[in-house]
């Protein structure tokens, strides 16, 4: 089925993307994953090429875009490619860190900061998990404690995706611990702050060359102007931000999944058993269409979301549904990709085998598939109340 919601700028785009991932990400992604680290200049290589910072507005040294089809065409070139590791690095930077300050930042904050992350000259992260806290934010310790003109910061982080890099940290605090859910602020600490420092760089399973820490925070002192949006309404601008970053889950899950059917479809065509090719044995044509079907019908309501996120329409339970389905699709698309790889689907040198590893995770950050379901069942739930 064509699909019809891309236009010629975004086919065009497209070109300038296919092109520096050639030059500056391809060439280089297997010594990234080796050393567990991207390159810090392959963000100012993304940052002069248009493919970071996109919705930066161009006072600010951006592209002033703000529709997201041009981010899709980024997130399918990073499925197409096998990049998975670079495309998570730019979705933070580009679906969180950068729509925070953008939405909440006063004019003085954004002079600051956005011009230079859209160059890829600073790095953004944000900090919400903890050793005991993760989908349930209103588990979070960490404390900030106004102190004259500053806050001093306390307490631990894990999972910080970026959090090597990370040249501002937007961190999720307590600034009122008798308030309960309005009791949470958003504060930005920058790379040198006295007190903030980086714990561990995680060993994780998949993803290995997106860079992902502890952070510790010991009295570190942060001034009162980084405060981001309103005091007590932190945990109010995380749940008005989650929509984009669950659709950008999503739109990264449901690329990855076609990028997995194409080399499994190429695959079963020429490898050969039983005197022919695999893929005219009926249960792997069966496989086949079940994929490319659930595929395409999941890539039409994702499309949908895009449009409805561009029109400033899509709510948070139905990014919920975008985030869970698409992500659970991609496990099982990327599952039976590996099976009718045999073998050879559990070789690294294979790009579902490295697809396999890359695509568990996805089910897991940015809100669980048990969290996503219960935001969903709750809505449900409340029109009977």
């Amino acid at each position: 089925m064509k699909r019809t919601h891309f236009e010629g700028d975004h086919e065009a785009y497209r070109e300038t993307v296919r092109e520096f991932y050639a030059r500056e990400v391809e060439p280089n992604y297997e010594r990234w994953e080796e050393e567990r680290l991207i390159d810090r200049s392959v963000y100012l290589a993304a940052g002069k090429a248009g493919i970071l910072g996109l919705g930066v507005p161009e006072e600010f040294g951006g592209s002033g875009v703000t529709d997201y089809r041009f981010r899709q065409i980024v997130q399918e070139e990073t499925a197409r490619t096998n990049t998975t590791s670079f495309g998570a690095t730019l979705a933070l930077q580009d679906d969180i860190a950068i729509p925070y300050l953008l939405h909440l930042g006063t004019e003085e904050q954004k002079a600051r900061w956005l011009p230079r992350m859209a160059s890829g000259e600073i790095i953004g992260a944000i900090a919400m998990t903890e050793p005991g806290a993760g989908s349930d934010l209103q588990g979070v310790k960490a404390t900030a404690v106004r102190d004259g003109d500053d806050w001093i910061i306390n307490g631990q982080k894990t999972f910080i995706t970026n959090g090597i890099h990370a040249d501002l940290v937007i961190v999720v605090c307590r600034t009122d611990p008798s308030a309960g859910s309005k009791g949470f602020s958003l504060i930005v600490v920058e790379r040198d702050t006295p007190g903030f420092s980086r714990g561990r760089k995680l060993d994780k399973v998949g993803l290995a060359a997106q860079d992902t820490a502890e952070l510790v925070f010991e009295n570190a002192r942060v001034p009162a102007e980084n405060l981001l949006g309103t005091e007590g309404r932190g945990f109010i601008h995380l749940m008005e931000n989650l929509p984009l970053e669950r659709i950008g889950i999503a739109v990264s899950a449901i690329t990855s999944a076609r990028a997995a059917y194409e080399w499994t479809k190429q695959y079963v065509f020429e490898r050969k058993a039983f005197g022919k090719p695999i893929g005219d044995l009926q249960n792997t044509r069966f496989v086949l269409a079940e994929m490319l079907t659930e595929i395409e019908v999941t890539e039409s309501h994702v499309d949908r979301c895009i449009l409805a996120l561009n029109a400033g329409e899509l709510t948070a339970v139905d990014a919920s549904k975008a985030k869970w389905w698409a992500s659970e699709l991609q496990k099982r698309v990327v599952d039976r990709g590996v099976q009718l790889h045999g073998g050879y689907g559990f070789m690294m040198e294979y790009a579902i085998g490295r697809a396999y590893r890359d695509a568990r995770i996805q089910t897991i950050y940015g809100g669980t598939t048990e969290v996503m379901k219960e935001i969903i069942g709750r809505d449900i739930a409340a029109e009977f109340k």
